[in-house]
């Protein structure tokens, strides 16, 4: 497939405001600049520091009032950052073949086997607060089961230090991963632990309960059911 073909769903977001007064459809290009100007303008990461700002005031405030504190986090766009893999591709999103991160294509499978995602560093300061407050910090991840240790040597080297890492299961698939995540959060849960919040950019990390409040990031590229 070309570049022209691949959807960037989360540019909608981006553009919407536009909408009402440009009547025709944004095409592709239009589309690559707005979440290029989103990113590199630090706007994005302003619009995720002032969610995460919220959540970690939440959390403490909460921490020494329950049994067990813990936290739940998504890791892609929430803990580490794709973009390199995302911008190789024209914002794209090609999950398998090789990565070529300087002048595309990239894989995102093999992107994040690479173990090379850096840390999105409102969210790094949250876990660091957790642990300091006796928070334990879970990480659940639509990532496939191979990628599980690289994706934990990923994290602690860009400074997290997991409670545990809980990624796909072996053999199985979902339709939403609201079916995978929320019993995951139940098994946590299940274990004595009092999840504070549960935080991620798709809308999918957090549906579905077992949390006491949840936090939704910007995520300007992609949607995932």
């Amino acid at each position: 497939m070309t570049r022209s073909r691949f959807v960037l769903a989360g540019a909608a977001l981006v553009l919407n405001a536009c909408a009402s007064a440009a009547p025709k459809t944004p095409n592709l290009y239009q589309a690559q600049v707005a979440v290029v100007s989103y990113i590199d303008s630090g706007a994005y990461l302003a619009d995720l520091g002032q969610v995460v700002a919220q959540a970690q005031t939440y959390m403490e405030n909460r921490a020494r009032l329950a049994t067990k504190p813990a936290i739940v986090l998504d890791i892609d766009e929430t803990s580490l950052s794709n973009w390199p893999a995302y911008r190789a591709n024209g914002w794209g999103r090609i999950t398998s073949g090789p990565c070529d991160v300087e002048k595309g294509p990239c894989g995102l499978r093999t992107w994040q086997g690479m173990g090379k995602s850096k840390a999105i560093e409102p969210t790094l300061e949250l876990a660091k607060r957790a642990k300091e407050l006796g928070v334990a910090v879970f990480f659940i991840s639509g990532r496939p089961p191979a990628l599980l240790e690289a994706t934990e040597k990923n994290l602690k080297d860009e400074g997290f230090t997991p409670t545990r890492v809980v990624v796909l299961p072996e053999g199985k698939t979902f339709k939403s991963a609201v079916d995978f995540k929320a019993p995951e959060r139940k098994r946590i849960q299940d274990e004595g632990y009092t999840i504070l919040l549960s935080m991620g950019d798709q809308q999918s990390d957090l549906d579905g309960g077992f949390a006491e409040k949840t936090f939704k990031l910007p995520n300007p590229v992609y949607f995932l059911p």
